[in-house]
């Protein structure tokens, strides 16, 4: 009986000698993860210029998604130079690619978009509409800056992880052709994303920080209706011919009379990508391409049928076939609370951006230009935007990472590198994103996205607690279930022709940052150029083809 109790008393005094060595751990861990964040900061405050130098890089190539070839070669040929193993063409996409630095856990993997918006080139640093080559692609969406953010962050963390040998692996990947929601699904389901702890997305947004939970935006299946009939001349036997575009046509209309008994919640829209040939010739193929968008999986999808039913209406009405290709898809994001409230405080820690009165002074033109209240920047971090009720949400934009965000814990920083109360998707959204503004709202963000990067690093329990609120919270009653059927491939195709036809104007607008400060100083840009000055100052010199670079002749300045 002594001997017990003995035994009782001994083991009593090493549990209470492991936890007081696990406390006093937890203490040291703390006060060296003080001493690296600092470190951190620095390391990316280092980093300012090359931040600059890569969001003026990528800004200039404005390339559309799934011809991100520029864009990629840069970002994958920069992190090959800094250690990182690089899979060039994951999922079949050639503009895609997965980098990896480090071995063991955790694996934390960074991503963000490239892809630009059509006919948004657009002058940096100029307050109203100057596309740099009338018609072109643009960053009108703000996507040349979230790998900058993700990459310098990374490089940074990279680099304390070396110096005091932390174990841990980092991944980036790239968002191709976002606009078109085509990419990350497949990412998903080829297993991109298997052994990854959690995912650290970044997207532009006016201020800093992130939200967590569901009940935001809307999810989406991208869908083109193909439809085939039977030419005729069109004058001399018209009843011979069985016209595609009449299919598409009486599609169309159905579905515009089926919206009246549609959820208030959905988005729908379509544009017609082939109408036939001349109008002499009854269309053989005529093709439309539609956006399904709801709050739901539930809902999309019975849209979707919904779609495929009035489509076959249209071929028995008209004598011609069809069938569909899927172009892209998204599900509604849901967001993890553990790793956005760590981010939330480190957002904090690092505070707004100090805006100088030129980058007010252009926001505020920009906001006058478009005729919204001249508010200028956000000055101070804002509070961290509590769950969406689902019951509530009446709709809104897509984003792809969704799917991700349903397969791994997976949060996203917004940083501020655009102005407030822009329409998106346009020519304006493109005016800050090469100016100073732009510059430090992504060494901000950067700032950030290193942060919690380390946080993830050298905290388990972070990791624990991300995957205990995915498992037992967010996926506890409702399952991922792709919309992707096992027929589908990447659209990768799509904007080959506008590239191919703008490409060679805008190459001569690269930036050289060799030769040129910035990418306002190769343009000849005074910052800002406003309604008040002479648009002059914003004028990008001719070029001919035998010139090599820009013969500057004018003086330079410098839901998400």
């Amino acid at each position: 009986m002594k001997r017990r109790s003995f035994g009782c008393i001994t083991l009593l005094l090493l549990l209470a000698a492991t936890v007081s060595r696990g406390q006093q751990n937890a203490s040291i861990a703390a006060t060296q993860l003080a001493t690296l964040k600092k470190d951190a900061l620095a390391n990316v405050e280092g980093r300012t210029k090359q931040v600059q130098v890569m969001v003026d890089t990528i800004f200039s190539y404005g390339e559309l998604g799934f011809q991100e070839v520029e864009t990629s070669k840069y970002l994958t040929e920069l992190l090959e130079k800094n250690g990182f193993k690089v899979e060039r063409g994951i999922s079949g996409i050639p503009t895609a690619w997965m980098a990896t630095w480090g071995e063991g856990k955790p694996v934390i993997a960074l991503g963000s978009d490239i892809d630009c918006i059509p006919q948004a080139s657009q002058k940096p640093g100029v307050a109203y509409h100057d596309p740099i080559i009338k018609g072109a692609p643009g960053h009108g969406e703000g996507h040349n800056s979230g790998q900058v953010v993700n990459i310098v962050g990374a490089l940074a963390i990279k680099d304390l992880m070396v110096k005091n040998h932390m174990k841990g692996t980092i991944k980036i990947w790239p968002g191709v052709a976002e606009e078109l929601l085509g990419t990350k699904a497949y990412f998903v389901r080829d297993g991109q994303f298997k052994g990854v702890d959690a995912v650290l997305f970044s997207h532009v947004g006016t201020n800093l920080g992130t939200h967590w939970g569901g009940g935001f935006g809307t999810g989406l299946v991208s869908v083109q209706y193909n439809f085939y009939g039977e030419s005729a001349h069109a004058a001399m036997a018209p009843w011979r011919g069985k016209s595609a575009l009449d299919a598409v046509e009486l599609m169309d209309v159905g579905w515009n009379f089926k919206r009246e008994h549609l959820r208030p919640s959905q988005r729908s829209h379509y544009v017609i990508t082939n109408g036939g040939d001349q109008p002499n010739v009854v269309p053989p193929n005529a093709s439309v391409w539609y956006y399904f968008r709801d709050t739901d999986y539930e809902h999309i999808k019975s849209m979707w049928d919904i779609g495929n039913k009035i489509a076959q209406g249209a071929t028995m009405m008209t004598e011609t076939t069809t069938d569909s290709t899927v172009l892209g898809s998204a599900w509604p994001g849901h967001f993890n609370k553990a790793i956005a409230e760590d981010l939330y405080e480190n957002a904090k820690a690092v505070g707004m951006p100090q805006w100088s009165a030129d980058d007010q002074a252009m926001a505020k033109a920009i906001q006058k230009e478009i005729k919204v209240p001249e508010q200028g920047l956000d000055t101070k971090v804002a509070e961290m935007r509590p769950p969406g009720n689902p019951a509530l949400n009446q709709g809104g934009p897509s984003d792809d990472i969704g799917d991700v965000s349903w397969n791994v814990p997976t949060i996203v920083l917004s940083y501020p590198a655009n102005v407030p109360n822009l329409p998106g998707h346009n020519w304006v959204n493109g005016i800050a994103m090469a100016t100073p503004l732009a510059h430090k709202g992504v060494l901000a963000g950067a700032k950030v996205q290193a942060l919690t990067l380390l946080d993830l690093m050298v905290k388990p329990e972070l990791v624990a607690s991300a995957w205990d609120y995915f498992t037992n919270v967010q996926t506890k009653q409702e399952k991922y279930v792709p919309f992707l059927r096992e027929q589908d491939k990447p659209a990768i195709w799509m904007n080959k022709a506008t590239m191919d036809k703008y490409r060679p104007e805008m190459k001569k607008y690269y930036y050289d940052a060799a030769k040129y400060g910035t990418y306002l100083e190769q343009l000849g840009i005074k910052y800002p150029t406003v309604r008040s000055e002479t648009s002059s100052n914003a004028s990008v010199p001719d070029l001919t083809d035998d010139q090599d670079e820009p013969a500057l002749s004018l003086p330079s300045d410098g839901s998400f």
